[in-house]
């Protein structure tokens, strides 16, 4: 990225057709630290990798419970993430007021789509530096949507976003066929495996660098209820890890079945 005469605001295009403040806001989310969501017939999970910039401070916090039934993932600036997770807490709180109901996933993800989008056209504002991965359910069931600091938005089965994702990415794409029946426990295995895809050789998800969100439709076990959004951290993480830990170490000791699979 370079400066040029086109990206002084978020307002003008270039030759090209270009808003550069918006690419410059989308290069931020490459910067942050992973995030993946996968979405099944009954499950919806948010993993995430945290980071802390140095070694006194603390670890980021990187996925946020946003109402009973919805939570959103962050990659990007933390402060712009604070702005968006709050109006989305306001307009929840505000439906449960007005018609003692729960929002839908997909109205309130179209509201913060109509927010960010609005700074890409009014002069001496800028996009927000964040994208976002929300993950909810509702009376339609589990959903997974995609927010993009240009104000785009889109329903996905799986996502990765952040700083190596591509890697991520890589490992949903060629699991893809399998999300749609996981249960629980499988969909968080599988979404922390596409996080330590993204990881360097010398790095390993750990308690204290890994969230993991769930919410889920009403079954026996949450006794005909919505399955309300639960963050995992710190130690209680450890079974999800150690699960996903053993399946990678597993898969390691049969090379020729996992090619067959693939093929």
């Amino acid at each position: 990225m370079f400066r040029n005469n086109y990206d002084n605001d978020s307002v003008t295009f270039s030759p090209q057709g270009r808003i550069f403040q918006v690419e410059y806001a989308q290069e931020a989310v490459k910067q942050g630290s992973v995030v993946v969501g996968i979405v099944s017939k009954t499950h919806a999970v948010l993993a995430a990798l945290k980071r802390n910039a140095e070694e006194l401070s603390s670890y980021q916090k990187k996925v946020i419970a946003i109402d009973s039934h919805m939570g959103i993932a962050i990659a990007g600036l933390a402060s712009d993430a604070r702005v968006l997770s709050n109006f989305m807490k306001q307009q929840s709180l505000a439906s449960k007021m007005t018609y003692g109901r729960p929002l839908q996933v997909e109205r309130i993800v179209s509201r913060i789509g109509d927010r960010a989008q609005t700074n890409t056209q009014v002069y001496g504002k800028r996009p927000y530096g964040v994208g976002l991965l929300i993950a909810g359910v509702d009376e339609a069931g589990p959903h997974l949507f995609e927010f993009q600091p240009s104000g785009m938005t889109q329903e996905m089965v799986a996502c990765a976003i952040g700083a190596r994702s591509q890697m991520a990415r890589t490992y949903l794409e060629r699991n893809l066929d399998s999300f749609a029946d996981c249960g629980r426990d499988a969909l968080i295995t599988h979404a922390l495996k596409a996080l330590k895809e993204s990881l360097s050789q010398d790095r390993e998800l750990t308690i204290d660098n890994t969230t993991v969100g769930i919410t889920g439709i009403p079954s026996a076990a949450t006794k005909g209820k919505l399955d309300t959004f639960k963050l995992y951290d710190g130690p209680d993480v450890t079974a999800f890890l150690e699960n996903a830990n053993e399946e990678i170490t597993s898969g390691e000791t049969k090379p020729s079945e996992e090619m067959e699979v693939d093929s």
